[in-house]
């Protein structure tokens, strides 16, 4: 594969999101978007839980469609979750997931579809932002907040890929959120201004993406839309890095497949992640007065994000192991900051639970001590 082609292939995979294809219209709802109604989840609906749609707006006037699990039989006031990502998934794929789970162990928790995507509202389509990211967590929490059957003193929040670094930037900004999780986290400025694993990190190599970023915007509004710039390759070439197999096995599959996925889809705007290459999202992240877990894969590529962020927290670089003994988990805690390390697990195996190594345990534990 040459190098152009995989920087294609990489950038494709970083930007990637979904289209607005909704099918039906809640009419008991005070809302002006349209809410697929039937369950079209990637995962089993359980029946320990209450399913709704919700709606809430952004500061910038965005409406966020959610999903709000609910646990059967409880009175309130509950502790709630707020959870989102992957970058380019939807609520019906690993947000759900983590939320469903949530709710069957007692807490009120809402996934979400991010500002431009899925059912959510924002034009143009398909575009990201540090900032409106950011804020769709926060958002989130204003709605958790005035729920009659949630206590406001015990809300948190879990972002999952690269809304695990949006999620740590939003404990940074806001006090409300006692506790944050970030699984198989990406840190999507470090991502776009660095490359992978520093690969395009000199600024020649950053002034390059600039011209063509620019080059791009001048082509979009001249053509009056915006190129997409693909979600995961397919068909799948042979000489991919595991990483990019990954994804597709999660994306491309009946695993993880969904319709309004641009990463199973065709992805974000080429442009769509430009104000990233000079946004940095965690550098205050040192200020988090908050516990914050971040959790990784061993065998993830993308577990170097989760050990700059503890780092950026806490001042201490976590020296994790060559190796992992078998099924014994790697864990550093520094204060109320705590990096955990899964042994063999790889970056998709904190999707779903095809390979049930999402620590759902560890995560109820650490909420509900966070939160006392």
């Amino acid at each position: 594969m040459t190098r152009t082609l995989f920087f294609a292939l990489l950038m494709g995979l970083v930007l990637s999101a979904c289209n607005n294809d909704n099918k039906s219209n809640d009419k008991d709802m005070n809302t002006s978007l349209t809410l697929t109604q039937e369950w079209d989840k990637t995962f089993p609906k359980s029946d320990k839980v209450d399913h709704k749609k919700v709606t809430f707006r952004n500061r910038y006037g965005i409406e966020i469609a959610a999903d709000m699990y609910t646990p059967k039989n409880t009175s309130g006031p509950l502790p709630a979750i707020a959870v989102s990502g992957p970058f380019g998934a939807v609520k019906e794929q690993s947000s759900g997931i983590y939320a469903q789970h949530m709710a069957e162990r007692g807490f009120v928790a809402i996934a979400f579809d991010p500002s431009y995507t899925g059912e959510s509202g924002g034009e143009p389509r398909r575009m990201a932002s540090p900032d409106i990211n950011t804020e769709d967590f926060l958002a989130a929490v204003d709605f958790l907040s005035v729920q009659e059957n949630v206590d406001a003193e015990r809300i948190g929040i879990i972002g999952i890929c690269g809304f695990g670094g949006m999620a740590v930037n939003a404990a940074a900004l806001d006090p409300r959120i006692k506790a944050t999780v970030a699984a198989t986290m990406y840190d999507m400025s470090k991502v776009n201004v660095e490359g992978y694993f520093a690969s395009e990190d000199t600024p020649a190599q950053r002034m390059e993406k600039r011209k063509a970023l620019a080059a791009q915007r001048t082509e979009d509004f001249r053509a009056g839309n915006y190129k997409r710039a693909g979600g995961v390759i397919d068909p799948l070439p042979e000489d991919v890095p595991f990483f990019v197999k990954d994804y597709y096995d999660y994306y491309k599959t009946p695993r993880g497949y969904h319709e309004r996925s641009g990463n199973s889809t065709d992805g974000w705007n080429v442009v769509g992640c430009q104000s990233f290459l000079n946004q940095p999202l965690l550098a205050w992240a040192h200020e988090i007065a908050t516990p914050v877990l971040l959790i990784h894969g061993e065998k993830a590529h993308s577990r170097y994000f989760s050990e700059y962020a503890f780092e950026k927290m806490t001042g201490k670089k976590p020296a994790v192991p060559a190796t992992l003994p078998a099924g014994e988990n790697w864990s550093l805690v520094e204060g109320n900051k705590e990096i955990l390390i899964l042994p063999g697990a790889v970056h998709t195996d904190l999707y779903d639970d095809k390979n049930n190594r999402i620590p759902y345990d560890k995560i109820e534990a650490f909420f509900k001590a966070s939160f006392q």
